[in-house]
Parts: C-alpha cells; structure tokens; sequence
C-alpha cells in the first residue's frame, strides 16, 4: 500500500467505489458500486488494473488533488476537461503521473458522472467484501463517507505500464436517451398505460441520485381495477417505479426493497446509460422481450470482453 492521492478539493459528490458488494441484500445493505460499470471498467483496464478494483466515481464536479507517487492514472465517463499541471490531457486514455503532479477536473458535459482510476486501485479496507462507499449507511469507501478536503488515499501494489493505452474512440452520452426494459414485474397494473409508457420522452429531474433518476412526463396510472398500493418488497437495479403521481423513478443501485409498483426494469446492460443522464434529458424506453434482454447480455459480454482484449495488448 502506498499514499497516492491528497484531495485539494473533492468536487460535489465524490466516493470510492468498486463493483459493489453484491452478497448483502439479505441484510438489506444495497449493492453499491460505480453506476456507470462500463466507463469504471475501462479506465480500470487502461492502467492495467483488474475491472474489481477501486476508483473514485466523481458526479457533476470533479476533484482537484496532489499525486504522492509514481502512477498510471486514467479518467473515463462523462468529460471532465483533464488537467494536469495546468494542461489539459486525454481521457479514455492513461497518463504517467509524478510525485508533485496536480490533476483537476471540471463541471461534467456530455453525461454526469466520471472515474478516475490509478495503477494498483484505491486500496481502502474491504466491508462486507467490497470498497464501496454507501453514503446512506456509511459503509466502506473512507470512513463511508464522500472525500474531503485532506483527505490521503492510498493505492494497492500496481506495476507501471509499459506503454500508453487507449480507447479508440470516445464513448459519447447523448442527451436522447433510449433504454431497453422488460415488462414487470407490476405489468398487469398498467394495462391501459403499458402503450403510453413505451411511447412516451420522459425528462430527467434534478432530484436524481445514486438511489434513483426521477422522470417527469406523461402520467402513468394504474388501471381501475388494480391495488392501490402493495406490500414493501425487494427491488433490484433498474426496476421503474410508479409512485401515486404517476411519475417513473429509475432505480439505481442504493435501495433494497421498496413499496412503489414497478411497471417494467431496464435490463442490466443500459443501466450505465441511466447513470449518465443528466438533469433535462430526455429518455424513452423500448420495449424488449426477456429473450431480447439475454441475447443483448450476451452481446455486451462479448463486447466488453473484446475491449478488455484490445487494452491488454
């Protein structure tokens, strides 16, 4: 273990996160973990990391800090406008670090939250089998809380790459977005409204955050003849909430059980689009089938799998 990272400044909502602790929802801790798995998995692999590793997860406004040691540092997700010393440098790509180095980023465009991984992972205590911070129970991360001004991060033991790597392109998040979901589990609640809701260009509030995005648009209401409420119980990534107001919540990965009917889920390879919406984005949903929802699952591993190829050659 060695101190690598002093915070100047960490930005508006800045935690550690891996790929959250998965094995705890019968003790009703929540998965936690980077949001965006894809952008945290690249810019593990960039520094030559595992994809399990620790990064810092930055929403909005990124942290300014100091290096402490010799380092592969690489930032992905939404653009940050990368500095070091001053100038600026390439994201989805790694960049040597020195001792003394200063390294900021900015506001977010063109999604909402970025990740910044170093050689070796931010090597916090495991809780519960995971670094990740969750804030709500103030669990792993550092001292489960967001980052701090002052506050030392250490690194775990990491070899220096041979030579840069790179994405070849630049991932974008688009302000329109489309997102796959299943039926369900609530679907026959919403009979009369299924079609509305497949149909219909949500918008991204600003009361969005780690537990969920919340959507303003058309009216979703249950059909006459369906429970006006139902027993508390549990809830996974990407299920679609329906409040009284008929308003869709997206899920996201910081609850464990819930009393709003879900009237459909997003399938686990465009959750990561959902985490990226930034609020007055508009988003649809398309309507899939489970059999749909695995061959793309399938598709995406393959997909994931052939860049983790291209980075390690």
């Amino acid at each position: 273990m060695t101190d690598a990272i002093h915070i100047i400044s960490p930005g508006s909502y800045t935690t550690v996160q891996d790929m959250g602790r998965c094995h705890a929802y019968h003790m009703g801790v929540p998965v936690s973990g980077s949001l965006d798995d894809y952008a945290h998995r690249i810019a593990n692999w960039l520094v030559g990391n595992s994809s399990d590793c620790a990064v810092l997860e930055m929403s909005m406004i990124g942290a300014q800090f100091d290096v402490l040691c010799d380092a592969d540092m690489a930032v992905t997700g939404a653009r940050m406008n990368l500095r070091v010393n001053g100038r600026p440098c390439p994201e989805w790509t790694s960049i040597r670090v020195r001792p003394g180095d200063v390294v900021e980023l900015g506001m977010a465009e063109n999604g909402c939250r970025a990740y910044l991984a170093i050689g070796g992972g931010i090597d916090v205590s495991l809780v519960m089998g995971s670094r990740s911070t969750y804030v709500g129970g103030q669990l792993g991360g550092l001292k489960g809380r967001l980052l701090l001004p002052e506050d030392i991060l250490p690194r775990g033991e990491g070899r220096l790459l041979n030579k840069q790597r790179s994405l070849p392109w630049v991932p974008l998040y688009p302000e329109n977005i489309f997102i796959r979901a299943i039926p369900g589990p609530h679907d026959d609640f919403f009979r009369n409204n299924m079609d509305m809701f497949f149909s219909s260009f949500f918008t991204v509030t600003a009361q969005s955050n780690r537990m969920g995005c919340r959507l303003v648009g058309p009216e979703i209401l249950r059909d006459p003849d369906a429970p006006q409420s139902i027993v508390s119980e549990p809830i996974m990534p990407g299920n679609v909430q329906v409040p009284a107001d008929g308003q869709p919540i997206v899920l996201l990965k910081e609850q464990t059980i819930g009393g709003y009917t879900n009237i459909a889920t997003v399938i686990s390879s465009d959750i990561f689009r959902m985490a990226q919406a930034r609020p007055g984005d508009t988003v649809q949903f398309i309507h899939v089938t489970l059999d749909e929802a695995h061959r793309i699952y399938r598709d995406w591993i393959r997909f994931l799998d052939d860049i983790k190829v291209l980075l390690n050659d």
